[in-house]
């Protein structure tokens, strides 16, 4: 009963915000709900802005880095809802290139693009089920992830910024979009 209650106060209480589709992102570069964060104490020397405890994701922590000195694997942590995998890909520009055509390679998902620049992609990824002709279409459970994958060149290094494997849901993948975009060399 409550519930039902609920729902139409929250769609009031949205104010003039429009709700983006299914199929819209929303990357601003309104950073009001985010921090910045060095990343020269890791060996990357660049500048990030990630969501801080206002930000709505339960990034109540503070960043973690997990990162082995000399490595080119990186593990960037806000909380338990944010975590983005960064690599060194030395010189090598055409990384998420390279990642489009992996993806269109695949033959176990549906790819949908909802944000597509040179240097980042933000899509969603919907699991193609295949099996018996005959098994009943309400079988099984829609597997649906979103994930970005964006580059950028910090004094002649390109690196790899990255969801995790599994994906998260839009609205996480979003601000790690967001935060891509903010990555700036540190002066």
């Amino acid at each position: 009963m409550i519930f039902l209650f609920s729902v139409p106060m929250l769609l009031v209480s949205c104010g003039g915000e429009e709700a983006t589709g299914e199929d819209e992102v929303s990357i601003d570069d309104d950073y009001y709900e985010f921090q910045d964060f060095n990343l020269a104490p890791f060996e990357i020397d660049a500048t990030i802005k990630l969501p801080d405890e206002t930000a709505n994701i339960g990034a109540s922590t503070k960043p973690e880095v997990i990162h082995t000195e000399g490595d080119i694997y990186w593990e960037l942590n806000v909380g338990p809802n944010f975590q983005m995998v960064i690599e060194d890909f030395a010189n090598i520009k055409n990384i998420v290139k390279d990642e489009k055509k992996a993806l269109a390679e695949n033959d176990f998902f549906k790819i949908k693009y909802l944000v597509e620049e040179d240097d980042m992609i933000v899509y969603e990824r919907i699991l193609i089920p295949s099996g018996d002709s005959k098994a009943s279409p309400t079988v099984g459970v829609e597997h649906r992830s979103f994930h970005v994958c964006g580059q950028k060149e910090i004094n002649g290094v390109t690196y790899k910024f990255a969801s995790r494997e599994e994906g998260f849901e839009k609205m996480i993948i979003e601000i790690m979009a967001k935060s891509i975009r903010s990555l700036e060399p540190n002066k």
